[in-house]
C-alpha cells in the first residue's frame, strides 16, 4: 500500500494505543497462569494477534470480550500444538513464547515467521534453553526460524549474551515455572528497560528471584503465575511519532493514555525533544502529555535503552539546527530491518544529509525533506517516521509499504488526517 503525505500541521488530543511489549508480556503470563484473566484495552494489532494465535495454540483459550480480551490459562501445563505456530513479524513473540514452549512435557512446538523474521537471529536463546535442559534448534541450523522446541526445562546455569532484550525476558518468564532453580548469566546487554517491564511482570505476579544488577538472575523453579485483572498502559514507542511530528511542524498536540510512571524506556523521548527545544508538559492525573514544537536544535542521543525510537529521531534531526549523532545503536541493525542503514538509505533520497556509522547516525541539518517516493522496508517503525518527516518536508512524501505500521499502530495514518489543521 502507497500512502502520499502532503506537508501541514497538526492539533488536538490524540489517544496513544495500548502498549504492544506490555500487551504480549499479558497474553504470555495469563496463558500460563491458572484461573481466567482479564486483560483490559489491550492493543490489536498484527503482532499482538500473532501472540493470541500463540498462545492458543499452545493450549489457553482466548476470547474477545468488547475492547478487552480474556485469557483461560494453562496452569504452566502447555499442549503440544496442533500446527505450526507461525508469528508473523513478531520477533517479540518468537522469542518470548518460543521459551515458553520449553515447558512443553511429551512433544515440541514449531514455530515459524514472515521471511524478514526468519533472517533474524535466535542462537543465543536457543543455546540458552539448552544449558537448561530443554530441547530446542534451528531447523536450517543457522539460529533462525523455524524453531522447534520442547522441554522439560529443568534449571541449571547458563550464559548468555543479549543484543536483543527479548532473549534475557524470556528466560526471566519461563524460568520460574521451570522444574529446578535456574542461573543466568548476562555477558551483554541492550535496551535495559524491557527488562524493567519484564520484571515488573514477575514482581506483580509475586515471583521469587535474586538478582545482582542486570548481570545474573538466580531464579527459583517450581513457581506459578496466577491470574489477574489489569488495562494495559499506552504505548510510548508508539506516541514518539506523534511527539515527533508536534516537533518538527512546530504543532501542539496533547497525548492521552500515558502513565507517568510505567517502565517502557521511550519516555525519555520527552527529555530528548525537551532538550532539543520543543515545550513539554506532563499531567499524571491525567495521564496526558502535552507538547508544543519550536526551533529545534542538534543534539546527542545515546540509544542503548531506547533503540525503537531511532527512526523518529533520525528524522526529527533533520530540522534541528545543528548535527545530531545518535549513537551505541548497533543493536538497530537487528531489528525488522538494519534500521541505521535503511534511515541513511530513505533520508538521503529525500534530500537530507545523513552520515551512516557503524553504530547510529549523523544527521546535519537543518535538511527539511524535499519529498518524492520512500520506502518503509515493511518496518512500521520506518513507515510511521516517514510519515512524521513528510509533515515538514518542502512537498509531499510517498511511501512505498506504509500498511507495515499495522503492525503495531493501526489508527497512525487515520490518525494523521484526523488531527491536521491544514
Amino acid at each position: 500500500m502507497e500512502v502520499s503525505v502532503q506537508p501541514g500541521r497538526l492539533s488536538g488530543h490524540i489517544p496513544v494505543p495500548p502498549s504492544k511489549s506490555h500487551t504480549i508480556r499479558a497474553l504470555l503470563v495469563a496463558a500460563a497462569a491458572g484461573g481466567t484473566s482479564r486483560i483490559r484495552s489491550p492493543l490489536f494489532s498484527r503482532d499482538t494477534r500473532a501472540c493470541m494465535r500463540a498462545v492458543s495454540l499452545l493450549g489457553a483459550v482466548v476470547r474477545e470480550e468488547g475492547a478487552d480480551l480474556l485469557v483461560e490459562g494453562t496452569g504452566g501445563r502447555f499442549s503440544v500444538p496442533e500446527d505450526v505456530i507461525d508469528v508473523e513479524n513478531s520477533g517479540t513473540t518468537l522469542y518470548l513464547a518460543g521459551a515458553m514452549a520449553a515447558l512443553i512435557e511429551g512433544g515440541r512446538a514449531v514455530f515459524t515467521g514472515d521471511a524478514q523474521l526468519r533472517r533474524r537471529t535466535a542462537g543465543p536463546l536457543l543455546a540458552s534453553l539448552q544449558d537448561l535442559g530443554a530441547r530446542a534448534e534451528s531447523t536450517r541450523g543457522n539460529g533462525c526460524a523455524p524453531l522447534v522446541i520442547g522441554g522439560p526445562l529443568r534449571g541449571g546455569s547458563t550464559s548468555i549474551a543479549c543484543p536483543t532484550s527479548q532473549y534475557l525476558s524470556a528466560l526471566l518468564l519461563a524460568c520460574p515455572l521451570g522444574k529446578g532453580e535456574s542461573l543466568v548469566e548476562v555477558v551483554e546487554l541492550n535496551e535495559h528497560p524491557y527488562i524493567d517491564m519484564t520484571l515488573w511482570w514477575l514482581k506483580a505476579q509475586g515471583v521469587a528471584l535474586e538478582r545482582e544488577g542486570y548481570d545474573r538472575f538466580r531464579i527459583p523453579g517450581g513457581q506459578s503465575y496466577r491470574a489477574f485483572d489489569l488495562t494495559i498502559p499506552g504505548d510510548y514507542s508508539s506516541a514518539t511519532f506523534f511527539l515527533c511530528a508536534a516537533a518538527v511542524t512546530g504543532s501542539t498536540l496533547t497525548l492521552t493514555n500515558l502513565y507517568p510512571d510505567d517502565p517502557q524506556g521511550d519516555r525519555e523521548v520527552l527529555e530528548i525533544l525537551e532538550r532539543m527545544g520543543c515545550r513539554v508538559e506532563v499531567s499524571p492525573e491525567e495521564r496526558a502529555v502535552r507538547i508544543t514544537g519550536g526551533s529545534l536544535s542538534a543534539t546527542e542521543v545515546d540509544m542503548t535503552r531506547i533503540p525503537d525510537a531511532l527512526p523518529a529521531l533520525a528524522v526529527t534531526a533533520c530540522y534541528a539546527e545543528g548535527t545530531t549523532r545518535l549513537y551505541n545503536a548497533a543493536h538497530t541493525r537487528l531489528k525488522e530491518t538494519d534500521r541505521i542503514a535503511v534511515m541513511a538509505q530513505e533520508l538521503s533520497r529525500l534530500g537530507a544529509r545523513v552520515e551512516e556509522l557503524p553504530d547510529g547516525l549523523l544527521i546535519h541539518g537543518p535538511c527539511p525533506l524535499t519529498g518524492g517516493i520512500a520506502s518503509s522496508h515493511d518496518d512500521h517503525r520506518v513507515a510511521m517516521a516517514l510519515a512524521v518527516g513528510a509533515l515538514a518536508a518542502r512537498a509531499p512524501v510517498t511511501i512505498e509499504g506504509a500498511e507495515a505500521a499495522e503492525v503495531t499502530f493501526p489508527e497512525f495514518f487515520s490518525l494523521l488526517e484526523a488531527h491536521r489543521t491544514g
